[in-house]
């Protein structure tokens, strides 16, 4: 398990200023920064090669590895791992480092709800309300226990770097084309980083310049929105590019060398258009509720942050994702490399730290993970059971799972989930293929096309080398939507996407509510149950850190920086 280490920039004297100092050094490891606080850049920045140095730097350094060596040393370890947590993908193990013991921890389960004589187990140290709130504040943050800080940090990093590199982009000679280039990779990283915050808090800031404070919080529906603009910014001047070589020549430069392999090397036009147009589908459907609870797909949650997905909301998502990233196109990714990483092998992700026995990592498998894939299914061989059963100090931590090194047991034909090899595994930043086809799947079927979601259910599984019998296409909507949800956790694991959709499906809402997961597999005092009902009762956006509201006050105008539903 790695320990805290934190020193004082780490500490939150004021994020909006902590972004400003991590923003002017994030390029230190690509580039000679002679005076970081210089707005022109002065002698710097101002040649094709120093601006392409800058943006690399400014957002995998700055973005997804500056301020992150608390648990593991990336963006991907452990803000991703509240997701992967919350989502019931991994379970949080040894030790309390920064509240991962109690962030994926349900109120209370039912071992049987159809036997009238089970009773219900209460957990002792859930994830209440209380708790996060209790911590939310920088002085807990300087001792590694507020949770809400971490995603807050990364992002306001990504887009104040951003809106530097799009501020000084015209002290530069270069091509028209490769201008856009740089203005398409901006605006694309700010959609990205808004669309993190307006998807995990309940309100943001909206921050149009480099370094500058604002003081107007915003709610998370209007963070989204900002979220669109940007993409949709992007994507408008991806359309205007007419050198396909210029842009590649630009864009080529910017992206890390040990990231372009696999899915990673550099995308046309053509295809970074295809990934905007996948996050935009995201934007929709991770942010209304589409209930799904105990196989009832009318099944609804009675208060709750966001509206439920309308008729048209669906046909939104269609169009979107019809236009989205297919089979073989390239996506952006992050990957591990020898020297100059933004993430480590070892401790730069989610499933990196989950790669080795259960005894002895930090975060745990799942048992409802491995529960999703269907039986025979050969991506079952990146898990084993091998090492024994964790047992848990808090009771749904239980499990009989280790995720292999893919990497050394040589797995092929299917995806390699976890290694802690050097360059061993590919990190999917933004939206994938399967990603997208699963969106267009349930918006299929939500939509009373059930047989052409399923087609795309099977052809995920068949991309990703599972092996399995294709399903019937007279599946009802509730068949149907049970597969497609074990999917989008089988198929979709440690991208960071399982606890949005857990909310949106409605589990991990409180029973008393309509939400809960059930016929869920644990592990209970030793005894096995594959039945089960969980209340996890989690907070559905998070507020703002208190690190932000304890130096940048709100604003008179501001709405609410608390969830008023919890």
């Amino acid at each position: 398990m790695k320990k805290i280490h934190f020193n004082k920039k780490h500490r939150a004297y004021f994020l909006c200023f902590l972004i400003t100092i991590m923003a002017s050094t994030a390029c230190k490891k690509q580039l000679d920064v002679k005076n970081p606080n210089d707005p022109t850049f002065g002698g710097n920045v101002n040649t094709e090669a120093g601006l392409a140095a800058y943006a690399k730097g400014s957002v995998y350094w700055n973005g997804f590895s500056n301020g992150d060596g608390w648990l593991g040393d990336s963006y991907f370890s452990l803000p991703w791992g509240y997701h992967e947590l919350m989502g019931d993908v991994v379970g949080g193990g040894q030790g309390s480092n920064n509240q991962t013991t109690t962030m994926g921890v349900p109120d209370s389960f039912v071992a049987d709800p159809t036997d009238p004589t089970n009773t219900t187990f209460t957990n002792s140290a859930p994830q209440a309300t209380s708790i996060i709130r209790s911590f939310n504040n920088a002085a807990s943050t300087g001792q590694g226990n507020n949770a809400l800080y971490y995603e807050w940090l990364n992002m306001y990093a990504l887009i104040n770097s951003c809106n530097t590199t799009l501020e000084n982009l015209g002290g530069i000679t270069l091509s028209a084309d490769k201008a856009n280039a740089v203005k398409a990779w901006a605006y694309w990283w700010k959609g990205y980083a808004y669309a993190q915050i307006g998807t995990l808090y309940y309100a943001g800031l909206i921050v149009d310049h480099s370094n500058t404070v604002v003081s107007t919080f915003v709610p998370q529906a209007t963070i989204i929105a900002e979220s669109n603009k940007q993409l949709n910014l992007a994507l408008t001047t991806l359309k205007g590019i007419s050198n396909q070589a210029e842009y590649s020549a630009m864009l080529g430069q910017i992206i890390p060398s040990q990231c372009k392999t696999g899915l990673g090397n550099t995308p046309s036009t053509a295809e970074f258009i295809a990934t905007i147009n996948t996050m935009l589908a995201r934007n929709i459907l991770l942010n209304h509720l589409s209930p799904f609870v105990n196989g009832n797909p009318a099944a609804s949650i009675s208060k709750a942050s966001i509206p439920a997905m309308t008729s048209a909301d669906w046909t939104a998502v269609i169009t979107y994702a019809s236009a989205g990233v297919q089979k073989g196109m390239n996506v952006f990714t992050g990957r591990s490399s020898t020297s100059n990483s933004f993430f480590s092998a070892t401790a730069g992700t989610v499933a990196s730290i989950c790669a080795a026995s259960n005894q002895n990592t930090t975060y745990k498998v799942s048992e409802r993970l491995i529960q999703s894939f269907p039986a025979g299914d050969k991506r079952l061989a990146n898990f084993t059971a091998a090492n024994g059963t964790f047992y848990g100090d808090a009771n749904t931590n239980t499990t009989r799972w280790s995720l292999v090194d893919g990497v050394t047991a040589g797995l092929s034909g299917i995806p390699v989930l976890g290694s802690r090899q050097i360059g061993g595994i590919e990190v999917y930043i933004g939206p994938t293929y399967e990603e997208n086809a699963l969106m267009l799947a349930e918006a299929n079927i939500r939509s009373g096309n059930v047989a052409a979601g399923v087609a795309l259910i099977d052809a995920v599984r068949t991309s990703q080398g599972a092996g399995v019998a294709p399903l019937s296409t007279s599946l009802t909507v509730a068949q149907a939507m049970t597969e497609l949800t074990n999917e989008r956790y089988a198929g979709l694991a440690f991208r960071g996407l399982s606890y949005y959709d857990s909310r949106r499906w409605g589990w991990t809402y409180s029973t008393a509510v309509g939400g809960g997961r059930y016929g869920a597999t644990l592990i209970f005092n030793k005894v096995l149950y594959t039945n089960a009902k969980i209340n996890y009762n989690f907070m559905d956006y998070w507020d703002v850190p208190g690190d932000e509201t304890e130096k940048n006050a709100p604003a008179t105008g501001s709405s609410a920086i608390k969830n008023p539903n919890y």
